[in-house]
């Protein structure tokens, strides 16, 4: 198991789904990993794979409809099991065949996309459960390591000058727009990467946790390779 993960303590590492949906987020910790080492021809699934958009969703059936090697098979298996033991559990997981994300350039003082350091938020008790199979992996960051934009005084005012409305009215705002659920890294922050194979669960901003949110990215994807990549 990676050190990285045994000293950090924004994550908790576990053994067993049960133990990963069973734990509870506390003090700094607000990342679990359920470390494995997988086995399994994942790359054959993703040549195999049809993008059709820059995200593609895969179903079950396209999976089961592939002819694979025993590797290739291996794989498939570990992907169908993640499936159903994540919508047993009631979530709704989504896999995702990745060219690349969207871009937000709309303006050149702040993007909130998803290649920018963000947390995830819901109205309800939840959290956000993810594993890339292949390609390039998320990274996270400790809450002290980030700043929040719209804290930083000339993106602040960069924001106010673009509200252009009353003062009380700002703050929502800026949730409105997703604002506020980005954040910049510090200088000589350390981010840690979660890696290929390994399934996590990320604290969620909703009404009823009890840590901070898990602040993460989506990774810039290598040339010329796909992620293959569960979430929910």
């Amino acid at each position: 198991m990676s050190t990285t993960f045994l000293d950090n303590d924004q994550i908790g590492t576990v053994a067993t789904f049960s133990e990963l949906v069973q734990t509870e987020f506390k003090g700094e910790q607000n990342a679990l990993c359920w470390y494995r080492n997988l086995e399994g021809d994942f790359k054959e699934i993703v040549n195999q794979l049809q993008l059709k958009e820059d995200i593609t969703e895969v179903t079950p059936e396209d999976l089961l409809a592939l002819q694979l090697s025993e590797k290739g098979n291996k794989a498939r298996a570990i992907i169908l099991e993640d499936l159903r033991v994540l919508t047993d559990f009631g979530a709704s997981p989504s896999l995702n065949l990745l060219k690349c994300y969207e871009r937000d350039d709309a303006f050149d003082f702040i993007a909130t996309d998803v290649y920018s350091y963000h947390v995830d938020r819901s109205p309800i008790a939840t959290d956000t459960f993810l594993c890339t199979y292949h390609g390039a992996a998320s990274d996270i960051i400790a809450n002290d390591q980030a700043e929040q934009k719209i804290l930083i005084p000339e993106i602040r005012n960069k924001l106010k000058a673009l509200h252009q409305g009353p003062e009380e009215e700002f703050e929502s705002f800026l949730k409105e727009y997703f604002f506020d659920l980005h954040y910049q890294a510090k200088p000589f922050a350390q981010a840690v990467n979660l890696g290929v194979g390994h399934l996590w669960r990320l604290a969620v901003d909703h009404p009823k946790q009890q840590v901070l949110p898990c602040i993460h990215r989506a990774p810039i994807e290598n040339d010329g390779e796909y992620r293959l990549l569960l979430i929910c």
